[in-house]
């Protein structure tokens, strides 16, 4: 096992960076391949098109730019965990799917809410601001998981140096995976659901009002089982109960409570993405169902994401009743 703690760091750093920047890559392409799109629709509006894609692409950026400084922070702490125990290289593994696959899969789904806004102006090209400012509000919005994976990377870079059992290092690989897998299912939801509200202002922009408001409050439900993961993660890095001698068994109960979770907010994620897609292309096409549709589509949301409290519920018991 000699050089094992080396090959998990090194690996670490290689797996963030490239899947960040291989999805950020992935999602630019489609981006561009939309404005172009557009402005073979609207010639007349290739300069709004083009500071629409541009600015979303930079904050498609994000993802590749959290890979990048939390693969610099790993290479400054590579001395340490060359000198420390093989636990340390193994717990890093959690690094990889907080940054790397919450970052993976949103450089992929940014790019549908930026491309549909590039359509979107091409139809409305004397709506192009509101479009804009919208599209920007909501991937800033989307971008959240990858904030959070990283705030919980940084927590296990923080602790892998000083594990000492095999029970610690899985508690750190689970955190990772609670936020990592967690982040997937509602990002998919507010990629798709995002992407809707644009398509509906460039089909009617007299919905525009209603449309962002609506937009606003379901991106918040939304994303309401990633800060459900986001306290899993923090409770297994801070909460658990520690213990000085080795428990294996807790170990594997740490990374069931984490895979619980992060599995379980994946269904409510899109169900949710879905449902309130559904109501924003009726909100388009009839703004006068404002009320009634956003009071169905957020009745059903509430419903969806009590699923994945009842995960939560079983990863807490998985924590602290043994």
């Amino acid at each position: 096992m000699e050089g094992f703690a080396e090959y998990m760091h090194y690996g670490t750093i290689a797996v963030t960076v490239a899947a960040n920047a291989l999805a950020v890559g992935i999602g630019q392409g489609i981006t561009s391949h939309g404005a172009l799109e557009a402005m073979d629709l609207q010639p007349s509006a290739r300069d709004d098109i083009t500071r629409a894609s541009i600015l979303g692409m930079a904050l498609m950026e994000t993802a590749a730019l959290m890979g990048t400084f939390i693969a610099f922070l790993l290479l400054l702490q590579t001395n340490s965990t060359a000198q420390n125990s093989t636990l340390a290289g193994f717990a890093e593994l959690g690094i990889v799917f907080a940054v790397g696959l919450s970052g993976f899969v949103l450089g992929i789904v940014s790019a549908f809410p930026a491309r549909a806004a590039c359509l979107a102006i091409a139809r409305q090209p004397f709506f192009s601001r509101q479009i804009v400012r919208f599209m920007l509000i909501a991937l800033s919005l989307l971008q959240t998981p990858i904030i959070f994976g990283l705030i919980v990377a940084l927590f296990i870079r923080g602790q892998a140096g000083s594990i000492e059992t095999v029970r610690d290092s899985l508690r750190l690989i689970a955190s990772g995976v609670c936020i990592g897998i967690g982040s997937v299912g509602p990002a998919i939801g507010l990629a798709f659901f995002t992407k809707s509200a644009c398509d509906g202002m460039g089909v009617n922009r007299s919905s525009y009002r209603q449309l962002f408001s609506f937009a606003l409050i379901s991106q918040a439900i939304i994303e309401t089982p990633i800060l459900f993961a986001l306290i899993v993660s923090v409770s297994l890095l801070f909460v658990v109960p520690a213990f000085g001698a080795e428990n294996l068994v807790d170990g594997i109960m740490f990374l069931a409570a984490g895979l619980c979770t992060g599995i379980g907010t994946i269904g409510p994620g899109i169900s949710s993405g879905k449902t309130a897609t559904e109501a924003c292309k009726q909100i388009a096409s009839n703004p006068e169902t404002y009320s009634a549709l956003s009071r169905v589509s957020m009745f059903a949301q509430g419903l969806i994401e009590t699923a994945a409290i009842y995960a939560v519920l079983i990863s807490f018991l998985l924590l602290f009743l043994r």
